[in-house]
C-alpha cells in the first residue's frame, strides 16, 4: 500500500513538473518576444511618450482586477473537482467580465482627469477597454486550459498574445519611426480584441458554449470579490508608483521607472509559471492534507528561489545594456533594474506562500495581509515620490514585497499549525 503511495506521489509531482515545463517553455519565448517589443518600443515611443502610456495603462490596471470580480479564480476552484460544471463557471466568466468591466471603463474615464495628467487621462478609455475587458477574458481563457491541467495550451495562448504585440510594436516602428503614445494606444487595443477573440474561441471549440446563469453571478460576487480585491491589493503596491508619477507630471521618470520594472516581471517568469502550474494542486491539497501543502509549497518555493536569485545577479551585471537595446532616453533605466532586482526573489516567497493559502480556502486572511502592505505602499509613496521620484517607488515597493512575504510565510505556517 506504502508503495502504490509513493508511486501516486511520484506521478503528481511528475505531472506537475510536465505542465511546470510547459509553462517556463511558453513563459521563456515570452520573454524573448517581450524583450523584442520593449526593444522596440523604447526607441518607438521614447520615455516621455512611453510615460504617458504607462500612466493610463497603470490606472486601468489598478481597476482591471475587479472586471472579472474574480470569476476565473472561481472557475479554477470548483471546475478542477467537477469538470461538468465547466459551461455554467465560463458563461459566469463572460457575464460578470461584460458587466462589471463596462462600469469600470466608464469610471475610470470619469476620474481620470483627476488622478493622472491630460495626456495620460485622454488615453484612458483605449487602456481601459483593453485591460479591463479583453485582457481580462484572454486571461482567464487562459486559466480554463489551467484547470484542465492543459498547460501547453495556456502558454500557447500567452505566447500569442505577446507575438501580435511584438508584431503590431515592429510594424509601427518600420513605418513610422517614432510614434505618440495616443497611436500605441489605438495599435495595442486592436491587438488585445483580436487575442480575446482567439481565445474565447478557442475555448468554446475544445470545451463547447458556456451556458449563463445570473443566479451564479450573483452567488459568486462576495467570494469572487475576495480573490479579486487581493489581486488588486497586490495591483496598488504594483502599479500605485506609477499612477502617482504620472499625477506629479513626471512622465520621463515613469517611463525609464516603468521599463525597469517590466524588465523585473519578464524576470518573474519563472517563478510564475511553476505557481500556475501549481495553482489546481493547491486547491486539492487545501482539501485533503494541509501537512501535503505546506511541503509543496516549500519544495517549489525553494526551486523558484534559487532561480529568482541567479537572476536577480544577472540583471545587477547586465543592466547597462539597456540603453544599447531600447535609446539612450531609457539610461536611467538601468539603475532603476538595479535597485528592483531583488524583486523577482521576494515574489518567489510571497506569491507561493500567498496561493497556499489560497488553496486553503483561507484567502480573506491573504486579502487582509495584501490590503495592511497595499495601505504601507501608498503611505511611503506619498511622501518619497515627490521627493526621490522614481528611487522613492523603487524602495516602496522593495519594502512592500518583503513585508508581504513575511506576512504570507507567517499565515500559511499558522494555519498548518492549527490544523495540527
Amino acid at each position: 500500500m506504502n508503495l502504490l503511495l509513493l508511486e501516486w506521489d511520484r506521478l503528481r509531482y511528475s505531472t506537475l513538473a510536465h505542465n511546470a515545463s510547459w509553462m517556463m517553455v511558453g513563459q521563456g519565448a515570452n520573454l524573448l518576444l517581450q524583450a523584442v517589443c520593449f526593444a522596440i518600443l523604447g526607441r518607438l515611443l521614447g520615455s516621455l511618450q512611453y510615460g504617458i502610456y504607462v500612466g493610463a495603462f497603470a490606472l486601468t490596471s489598478l481597476l482591471a482586477t475587479f472586471s472579472a470580480m474574480g470569476s476565473g479564480t472561481l472557475l479554477i476552484r470548483y471546475v478542477t473537482t467537477d469538470h461538468g460544471r465547466f459551461a455554467l463557471y465560463w458563461g459566469n466568466v463572460l457575464l460578470t467580465t461584460a458587466c462589471f468591466g463596462s462600469v469600470l471603463i466608464v469610471g475610470a474615464r470619469l476620474v481620470a482627469p483627476h488622478l493622472l495628467n491630460p495626456a495620460s487621462a485622454s488615453l484612458v478609455l483605449l487602456a481601459g477597454v483593453a485591460s479591463c475587458f479583453c485582457t481580462e477574458l484572454t486571461r482567464n481563457a487562459a486559466a480554463v486550459f489551467q484547470t484542465f491541467e492543459r498547460m501547453r495550451v495556456t502558454a500557447s495562448l500567452n505566447l500569442a498574445t505577446s507575438l501580435a504585440r511584438a508584431c503590431a510594436a515592429m510594424g509601427m516602428f518600420v513605418m513610422l519611426r517614432h510614434a505618440t503614445a495616443f497611436q500605441w494606444a489605438v495599435a495595442a487595443l486592436v491587438v488585445s480584441v483580436l487575442a480575446t477573440i482567439a481565445a474565447v474561441t478557442t475555448v468554446t471549440m475544445c470545451y463547447g458554449w458556456p451556458a449563463f446563469s445570473a443566479r451564479l453571478m450573483v452567488r459568486g460576487i462576495p467570494e469572487g470579490f475576495s480573490y479579486s480585491f487581493a489581486s488588486s491589493a497586490a495591483s496598488v503596491y504594483n502599479d500605485i508608483d506609477k499612477t502617482m508619477l504620472s499625477h506629479y507630471g513626471m512622465n520621463a521618470a515613469n517611463g525609464i521607472y516603468a521599463l525597469a520594472y517590466r524588465v523585473i516581471d519578464v524576470a518573474t517568469i519563472p517563478m510564475v509559471a511553476v505557481r500556475d502550474a501549481a495553482v489546481p494542486r493547491f486547491f486539492r491539497e487545501g482539501n485533503n492534507d494541509r501537512n501535503a501543502l505546506r511541503q509543496l509549497t516549500v519544495r517549489l518555493t525553494k526551486r523558484t528561489i534559487i532561480v529568482t536569485l541567479l537572476l536577480a545577479g544577472c540583471l545587477y551585471v547586465l543592466s547597462p545594456l539597456i540603453p544599447l537595446m531600447v535609446g539612450n532616453s531609457f539610461t536611467e533605466s538601468a539603475r532603476a533594474v538595479r535597485w528592483l532586482c531583488l524583486i523577482p526573489a521576494l515574489r518567489s516567497l510571497h506569491q507561493m506562500s500567498g496561493s497556499a493559502v489560497m488553496g486553503l480556502g483561507k484567502q480573506n486572511y491573504r486579502t487582509i495581509s495584501q490590503l495592511v502592505v497595499a495601505v504601507f505602499n501608498l503611505g511611503l509613496n506619498v511622501y518619497w515620490i515627490p521627493a526621490y521620484g522614481w528611487r522613492g517607488a523603487a524602495g516602496s515597493s522593495l519594502l512592500s514585497d518583503a513585508l508581504l512575504a513575511v506576512f504570507n510565510w507567517g499565515l500559511l505556517i499558522s494555519l498548518c499549525r492549527r490544523q495540527a
